[in-house]
C-alpha cells in the first residue's frame, strides 16, 4: 500500500488499480474510505486509478490536529499527492462529496487539473446544495418500486431533521435495489469517519462566489455525470454545475443512482472513458 506525506505530517495512504495512465479518484461521504469504489465498474480496465484516503479514513493515519478535515484544508493533501506522483497536471474524477473538494483544488490549482469528471457530484462549494424538495421528488420516481411504502415515510423525516439516517431508506441512492446495492450500502458504516464528516462543512469550509470565479475560468474539459435517479443531485441541479464552467459537458445516466458505476457499469465506463480520452 502506498503512502506519502502531507504538509502537516500526517502520512496518507493511497490504493492503486489498473494501468494505463493514471486517474486520481476523491471519496465522496463526506469522509469515507475510497474502498466503496471500488474499480468504479472496471474503469480500471482503462486507467490506473489512484484511490486516495482522506486523512482519518482507510489506511491513512488520523490527523493530530482535527480541524484539518474542512473540505478547503484538504486541498492540501491532494496537491501533495500529485506532486508525489510527479504528474505535471492530472486527471481527477471526484464522486459524490469529493466534488466539492475537486472544486477547491481546481479553484486554487488551474492548471494541475487536465481533466475533471464529476460523478453525482453535490456541488455545496459552489452554494448549490441538494434541496430535501430535490430528494423527496427524486424519491417519488421510485413510487413504483417494493420497498417504497416502507422507506418513504422513514426517508421523508429524515429530510425534515426529525430522524437520524435509516438504513430502510438506502434504496433511494441506488438505481437497482439488488444484492450488490444491498451489500455496497451495508458497508457504508465500516468505512465512514463520522466525526470527519461533521468538520467537512464546517464554517469556512466552501467560499461559492470566489470558487464560482476562479472555475470560470478553469481551460481544462469537465464532465457533470448525474444519475436518472438521484436526489442529490439531480439532473437540473447537475446541469446549473456544468454551466459554472467554459468547457463542461453533461452527462445523465439513464436508470441510475447516486453510484451509477454500479447501477449500469458498461454504460458509466463507456461514457467516462470517452470524456477522458477527449472522444
Amino acid at each position: 500500500m502506498p503512502t506519502f506525506t502531507a504538509p502537516d505530517g500526517t502520512r496518507l495512504a493511497y490504493h492503486l488499480r489498473g494501468e494505463g495512465a493514471p486517474l486520481v479518484v476523491l471519496p465522496g461521504g463526506p469522509m469515507r474510505a475510497s474502498a466503496y469504489l471500488g474499480d468504479l465498474g472496471g474503469l480500471s480496465a482503462h486507467r490506473r486509478l489512484v484511490l486516495l484516503d482522506l486523512r482519518g479514513t482507510g489506511d491513512s493515519e488520523v490527523p493530530a490536529d482535527p480541524a484539518t478535515y474542512r473540505c478547503d484544508r484538504l486541498v492540501d493533501d491532494v496537491e501533495a499527492l500529485r506532486d508525489h506522483l510527479g504528474l505535471e497536471s492530472m486527471d481527477l474524477l471526484a464522486h459524490s462529496a469529493g466534488g466539492s473538494l475537486a472544486l477547491r483544488y481546481a479553484a486554487r490549482h488551474p492548471r494541475r487539473v487536465a481533466r475533471l469528471a464529476l460523478i453525482t457530484a453535490t456541488p455545496w462549494a459552489l452554494g448549490m446544495p441538494a434541496t430535501p424538495e430535490d430528494r423527496l421528488a427524486a424519491a417519488r420516481l421510485r413510487a413504483d418500486e417494493p420497498w417504497f411504502a416502507d422507506a418513504f415515510p422513514a426517508f421523508e423525516a429524515w429530510l425534515a431533521g426529525k430522524s437520524d439516517f435509516d438504513p430502510a431508506f438506502a434504496p433511494f441512492f441506488h438505481g437497482r435495489w439488488d444484492e450488490a446495492a444491498r451489500a455496497h450500502a451495508a458497508a457504508d458504516d465500516e468505512q465512514s469517519n463520522d466525526e470527519a464528516a461533521e468538520v467537512y462543512g464546517s464554517d469556512g469550509a466552501y467560499d461559492p462566489p470566489a470558487t464560482r470565479a476562479a472555475l470560470a475560468g478553469l481551460s481544462a474539459e469537465v464532465l457533470v455525470l448525474a444519475g436518472e435517479l438521484d436526489g442529490g443531485p439531480r439532473p437540473g441541479l447537475a446541469r446549473r454545475t456544468a454551466d459554472v464552467f467554459r468547457h463542461a459537458q453533461l452527462a445523465v445516466q439513464p436508470g441510475a443512482g447516486h453510484y451509477p458505476w454500479l447501477d449500469d457499469p458498461e454504460w458509466f465506463v463507456r461514457r467516462t472513458v470517452a470524456f477522458l480520452d477527449g472522444k
